[in-house]
């Protein structure tokens, strides 16, 4: 099985209030699929995961909280966290990132 790359603060931001578990919690986390699923068995992950039926999902405010992608309720008029876009230098492939 290949590894996925973890996701892009543009992808994390761009979530519905409830994230599956798998892959979008362990993602946003850079853990591996059977570490994410171990973490919440252990009640380790530091953020409630609830429980629907057989799925597992967490709030996508709790994720961005813990990112550190949520504005603080005590800073009204806090500047918004911009995401940041990769661009290749095509003369030595390399990744680059920049703030949008």
């Amino acid at each position: 099985m290949t590894a996925r790359a973890a996701l892009t603060i543009a992808e994390i931001l761009d979530q519905p209030a409830l994230v599956p578990l798998w892959p979008t919690v362990g993602r946003a986390l850079g853990l591996a699929e059977s570490t994410t699923y171990q973490l919440a068995a252990e009640n380790r992950l530091p953020f409630e995961v609830i429980r629907l039926g057989r799925r597992r999902v967490a709030r996508t405010v709790d994720l961005h909280r813990f990112l550190g992608l949520a504005g603080n309720d005590d800073s009204a008029g806090a500047a918004t966290p911009t995401p940041s876009v990769e661009h290749v230098n095509e003369s030595t492939g390399q990744q680059i990132r920049s703030a949008q």
